[in-house]
């Protein structure tokens, strides 16, 4: 009798250790049977205010790639759908970037020249360039897809900051000045250069040699839908408060009306403005991906690790901004799961590189989407613009394109200012030389340049100096009440290798929780209710500071890093963060902004924040970035004074 009754227990066991697997790894599995069908009309309206910008985009950051124009709308539908039933953010917009596309968009001009060397010296039939270049940016959405499910499928997501953040505003920076050269003489109407390799300061060159060949009506109308945009963008920020001016798609208004007024004044017939023209739209056919004959697999391999680094760490972002934004949370590693998989499959349908859109998820939050139903909306009405939209954009001038793209990078390039005075303010020169440095690179050199340094230059800083934080939980001394010390002796090194053992006090709550040594060496210590108490034991620099926000909400859910975040959280509500900086002897610009940003958000949640035993280079950083104002608050000399400011502030009751 005792047996079957074993066996029972351990088949329900692992049919619930199952369940949750699953539910972690594959999200829709658990989301979707709770789903609140009063959220459907608002997801909805979220799907159909995305797809009125993904459209357009999608159309525009494939010009980037040399590819035909069908295939930005692939990278729309099939990474999109994927991710929706894969992902873990609620908001986060899967589908074409325009950093993606140019990275996409240089490799496939490189090996067209393998093409064309090998047709030489006759050129190679257009069908013959269309079908290379589609199966050159199907192999490296498929090199790229695999790359990113390895880094998932090994827990990896902690890379996603080891690029400084210093350095990849150098790079986005950069490349955005890049893109700038380059649909500027589209947008202007000037002939491309005779040159098969350029740069973008030979490009820009080009341009300002050929001033005279400028297009006038084509200049006219790309920078109308310029002006357009912005006026439409400037509206929105000057009248916040009218929701349905907010939700207005600029990028569908701009293109509707230049495609109306094209057709109505006949430029391409009477004006030679060259537009849109006709396009075989229809579902992508599944294809396996391979390496096509006379290119390169070693360049497509590099730009594969290139475009992974980026999308991942722009992906991560975006879905780890939004999640706290709304209260919920985002695991990396699912992240990486989900992108790498959408990424593989899409590579099989003609899809090249697709990642998570700042523009197009801010969209998303706006329009208080609840759901990644919203994304499967999405999918499904560009699935439609496939089918049946194509043909009314015959008359659209090619430079409104160009606009759209132009409006999208200036975006990108309007947050250098405020980084670069942040460093300059906090007197980061090392990380504002090389944000600096970078972003020339990327101009006088290339894009590939530009990254590569990016990378070098912060794994040479990684292996210099330790990329884990050195964090530690502590508690109170029940032996007295003024020592404090870590709970279990948990090091944030070795998460995975000491367990915690939980007793209830005696005379105490159930939540308050007595943690002891397994090895019954050392003081016990009681955790304190309400509040965390961290030690952080050396200097935070990007990539440490990069994981301290992951591992503090680990700890607020948990109040043990080696949980597995399938389980459900068992922490009571934390009401106030103490940080012992005792060991933190500095702290650098990028970190330092990371932290304002942990502490900015504490204090949207309500929660106190306190800073305790700071060394005078740290206490002066701190005063020049506005760390008090932002919330949180350094006068403090031990963990004991600080407990008492926070009882006095949120009249917690803290046993002395």
């Amino acid at each position: 009798g005792q047996a079957p009754a074993e066996d029972a227990r351990s088949l329900a066991f692992s049919r619930r250790w199952w369940h949750q697997r699953i539910r972690y790894y594959v999200p829709i599995v658990g989301w979707l049977p709770t789903y609140s069908i009063g959220n459907l009309a608002t997801d909805v309206k979220a799907g159909l205010m995305v797809a009125c910008l993904l459209v357009p985009q999608a159309l525009s950051y494939g010009s980037l790639t040399h590819l035909p124009p069908a295939h930005g709308l692939y990278v729309a539908l099939v990474p999109a759908l994927g991710y929706a039933l894969l992902g873990t953010s609620r908001h986060l917009s899967m589908g074409p970037e325009a950093l993606i596309s140019v990275l996409t968009g240089t490799l496939v001009k490189g090996q067209l020249k393998h093409l064309q060397a090998a047709y030489s010296p006759n050129a190679p039939p257009p069908g013959v360039v269309d079908s290379f270049s589609v199966g050159v940016a199907g192999a490296l959405a498929l090199v790229t897809g695999l790359f990113t499910f390895a880094l998932g499928i090994f827990r990896l997501g902690f890379l996603d900051s080891m690029i400084s953040e210093s350095s990849l505003r150098g790079f986005i920076s950069g490349a955005a000045i890049y893109v700038l050269i380059g649909q500027a003489r589209i947008m202007l109407g000037i002939p491309p250069p005779d040159a098969a390799h350029s740069t973008p300061l030979s490009d820009l060159h080009h341009i300002l040699t050929h001033l005279r060949q400028t297009h006038v009506v084509t200049a006219g109308v790309s920078l109308a839908a310029v002006a357009l945009l912005r006026v439409l963008s400037m509206a929105k920020k000057r009248f916040k408060a009218v929701e349905w001016l907010q939700l207005v798609p600029d990028t569908l208004v701009v293109v509707i009306a230049a495609t109306a007024a094209s057709w109505a004044a006949k430029l391409n017939e009477n004006h030679g403005v060259n537009v849109f023209g006709w396009v075989d739209g229809g579902l992508p056919m599944p294809a396996l991906p391979r390496i096509p004959a006379h290119s390169e697999s070693k360049d497509i391999v590099s730009s594969a690790i290139t475009i992974t680094m980026i999308g991942v760490v722009e992906s991560v972002i975006v879905a780890r901004e939004y999640a706290s934004r709304n209260h919920y949370a985002v695991s990396s590693n699912r992240e990486l799961v989900a992108l790498g998989m959408s990424n593989i499959v899409g590579s099989a349908f003609g899809a090249y590189p697709a990642f998570g859109s700042l523009s197009r998820s801010k969209l998303n939050d706006r329009a208080r989407a609840t759901s990644q139903i919203s994304g499967i909306v999405a999918t499904a009405l560009v699935l439609v613009s496939l089918l049946g939209l194509l043909p009314y954009l015959y008359h659209l001038p090619l430079g409104v394109l160009s606009a759209i793209i132009v409006d999208a990078v200036v975006a990108l390039l309007s947050t250098t200012p405020k980084a670069i005075a942040f460093l300059f303010s906090v007197r980061a020169w090392s990380d504002l030389f090389l944000l600096l440095f970078i972003c020339t690179c990327s101009i006088v050199s290339s894009v590939e340049t530009g990254i590569l340094l990016a990378v070098v230059i912060s794994l040479v800083m990684v292996i210099k100096r330790s990329n884990t934080p050195r964090i530690k939980l502590l508690g109170r001394s029940t032996a007295n009440s003024s020592d404090f010390h870590p709970i279990n002796h948990l090091d944030s090194r070795s998460d995975s290798s000491h367990r915690l053992s939980a007793t209830s006090s005696t005379g105490g709550s159930s939540d308050s929780e007595c943690f002891s040594n397994n090895s019954d060496q050392g003081p016990h210590v009681q955790h304190v209710e309400g509040v965390l108490i961290v030690r952080v034991e050396e200097p935070l620099y990007f990539a440490n500071a990069g994981q301290l926000h992951a591992r503090l909400n680990r700890l607020e859910m948990y109040g043990d890093l080696s949980v597995h975040p399938s389980e459900d959280p068992r922490m009571k509500p934390t009401r106030a963060v103490v940080f012992d900086l005792v060991g933190m002897a500095d702290i650098d610009g990028s970190a330092l902004e990371i932290l304002l940003n942990i502490v900015h958000e504490y204090a949207r949640r309500g929660i106190r924040v306190a800073f305790v035993r700071l060394c005078a280079d740290v206490r002066s950083k701190f005063e020049l970035s506005g760390m008090a104002s932002a919330g949180g608050e350094y006068a403090f000399e031990d963990i004991r004074s600080a407990l008492l400011h926070v009882e006095r502030q949120l009249s917690v009751s803290i046993e002395h």
